[in-house]
């Protein structure tokens, strides 16, 4: 059973975060606990993008950045697996410099030294040489960065299918089974 930390930071594409939490409570069966912490950015972010405050009202347990009593800021509390998603350049260049100023880089830092599940889903565009390098760092520590650049060859049709491209592949490298397109598949 899968033990799951989502941070949603400030970056564009609280969209992301939110068909995230959506598919994830419709495979329940397959993690064990659900923890979500949220940038207080990320919830403005969220409600300008969104046109609501929705955040609130999924069933899933959420944390404060500043909550380092949370059982994911340390190793002992065995979450597997960490998303962040939308991840802005900000949060990516701490965690890969080590910095664990907040509880979203607190945590990503225990999922690397643990040898865990850490996926970064980038949103900001373009890249300069310094987010390059975080992401190199981060990768070469074990993390996962997998932008959140859709796929178009399911032919998506709502915005809402697009990001589906991004967010079943995040699934997918997080080891959930999930029902997506599959290129090739029938």
């Amino acid at each position: 059973m899968h033990k799951i930390v989502l941070a949603i930071t400030g970056a564009s594409g609280s969209i992301y975060a939110r068909l995230l939490i959506e598919k994830l409570l419709t495979i329940k069966e397959q993690w064990q606990d659900l923890a979500v912490v949220m940038t207080d950015n990320a919830k403005q972010v969220w409600e300008t993008e969104l046109g609501n405050s929705n955040y609130t009202q999924y069933p899933v347990s959420f944390y404060t950045t500043k909550d380092f009593t949370a059982p994911f800021a340390s190793g002992s509390g065995r979450y597997n697996t960490m998303i962040i998603a939308p991840c802005s350049m900000g949060t990516l260049g701490r965690i890969a410099s080590g910095v664990s100023s907040d509880l979203i880089s607190r945590a990503a830092d225990v999922v690397l030294k643990e040898r865990r599940r850490l996926i970064c889903v980038v949103r900001d565009t373009p890249y300069n040489l310094v987010h390059i390098r975080n992401m190199e760092t981060l990768t070469l520590a074990g993390g996962i960065i997998c932008p959140a650049t859709p796929s178009f060859y399911s032919r998506p049709q709502t915005i809402e299918e697009a990001v589906a491209t991004v967010t079943d592949r995040v699934l997918d490298l997080a080891g959930l089974d999930i029902t997506t397109y599959r290129w090739g598949g029938k």
